[in-house]
């Protein structure tokens, strides 16, 4: 595929295992004989050779992937760069590592191992038109708004959408957004580039884009990997 060099991914890999209730960080745990971190990579790197990967994990952890790459035989090429004590920190770590003044760059979780190449390819070209691409999907679940005072009440769930990663944006804004200093309400990186002043745009994701957290998931994605073994 034709592919500029000015695209990049930032793979965030900051999770422990304590809602897996192991001591394995959970990037580092096998699905279909395989760390899911791998998984994840590979899926960027099937949509291209080209694109440049930097991968952000905590420090402690960087000779434990560096040990597994060697046991898996694991050879893909990404710049490993240490993460920081929070989401924001680690991303802005990331992108320091990016010396291009232009260009897109993909920011996706590392522990999301079935984002499609399409889903990818979509924020690359949306973000180049628009200057965001953002991941979702609609809600499936009536959906209720808590309050403060514990009273609820009923929303309309078609005005709402959970957010996916990738998100992927325009370089020079996204280096704009990432000199702020860090707010307690960033949950993503589209938190911090709307806070900056920039506008979202909305890409579809999928169901099967999930965020391994729980025991349950890593059931879940077996299943999802037999599946795709047996019928391709």
């Amino acid at each position: 595929m034709s592919f500029t060099p000015f695209h990049f991914a930032i793979i965030v890999a900051g999770g422990s295992g304590s809602r897996m209730g192991t001591d394995t960080p959970k990037q580092f745990l096998p699905i279909g004989g395989l760390p899911i971190l791998m998984h994840t990579i590979r899926r960027f790197r099937q949509y291209s050779t080209d694109l440049e990967i930097i991968l952000t994990l905590p420090a402690g952890q960087i000779p434990a992937w560096e040990a597994l790459c060697r046991q898996y035989g694991f050879t893909e090429t990404v710049h490993i760069t240490p993460g920081g004590a929070s989401r924001f920190q680690s991303v802005r770590n990331g992108l320091e590592q990016i010396r291009a003044g232009n260009g897109l760059v993909a920011v996706h979780d590392g522990v999301r191992p079935f984002v499609t190449t399409d889903i990818i390819r979509n924020g690359f070209e949306t973000a180049e038109r628009t200057g965001s691409a953002v991941t979702c999907v609609p809600l499936k679940d009536s959906a209720r708004v808590v309050r403060t005072d514990g009273t609820n009440q009923a929303v309309d769930r078609t005005q709402y959408r959970l957010i996916q990663t990738p998100q992927t944006f325009r370089l020079d804004r996204f280096r704009e957004a990432f000199r702020t200093a860090e707010q307690t309400f960033f949950t993503d990186c589209a938190s911090v580039v709307e806070y900056a002043g920039f506008p979202i745009t909305l890409i579809d994701g999928s169901y099967n884009n999930i965020k391994i957290t729980t025991p349950e998931d890593l059931i879940w994605a077996e299943g999802m990997l037999t599946h795709a073994t047996t019928h391709p």
